[in-house]
């Protein structure tokens, strides 16, 4: 059984995505298949089954006009597959913890961070809500090969990925890199993403 709560969970998420470019949001599992509940949710046409805190920078981006995904450009169902590699829960945790990271300015890496076990306590608890049968997948190239990379290690300009956004240019920011990270239960789909603009 999950054990985050509705407080604790809202304040960890503020805490560690709300400082960055990022995407934090949880849909219901309504498909076998959840790519397609994790679709819904980038697609922003479902809500959070809790009723829980969504981090959307692009929420009412007036980008949202010219590619409704923004900043997304998600690849279909089927494709998520050769997209997608699965990671061990301790490798979600690094993965989420590193999205506090800034893509180019990062003056100061989770790894060498004096709060840095703060920082993957917080990941856990925004895990935790997905229980301890979910699974785990990211776009990370890493994940390829090691079901459990050392994001932290690595940081966040260390960490090459398949791109799920948008290569299109509005509104004078260019999106280069991105980091998702995406957690499966039987009954909700958590999505996380990190993105690098300029």
């Amino acid at each position: 059984m999950p054990s985050s709560s509705r407080s604790s969970w809202e304040a960890a998420a503020l805490r560690l995505l709300d400082d960055s470019y990022n995407f934090a949001a949880t849909g219901p599992r309504l498909h076998e298949d959840w790519a397609h509940d994790v679709l819904a949710v980038l697609h922003r046409s479902v809500p959070d089954p809790r009723g829980w805190v969504r981090l959307d920078w692009d929420r009412e981006n007036t980008a949202r006009h010219t590619v409704p995904d923004y900043p997304f450009d998600p690849p279909a169902a089927s494709e998520f597959p050769k997209w997608l590699y699965p990671l061990e829960a301790e490798g979600a945790v690094a993965a989420l913890a590193v999205m506090t990271e800034e893509w180019q300015a990062e003056y100061s890496p989770v790894r060498s961070r004096p709060d840095r076990d703060a920082v993957l306590a917080d990941a856990r608890t925004l895990l935790d809500r997905y229980g301890p049968t979910a699974s785990y997948w990211t776009n990370a190239t890493a994940a390829a090969s090691d079901p459990a990379p050392d994001f932290v290690a690595a940081g966040l300009q260390g960490t090459e990925s398949h791109l799920f956004l948008t290569g299109e240019y509005i509104n004078g920011l260019d999106l280069f890199d991105d980091l998702g990270l995406i957690a499966v239960n039987d009954g909700e789909v958590g999505v996380f993403w990190s993105f690098g603009a300029y």
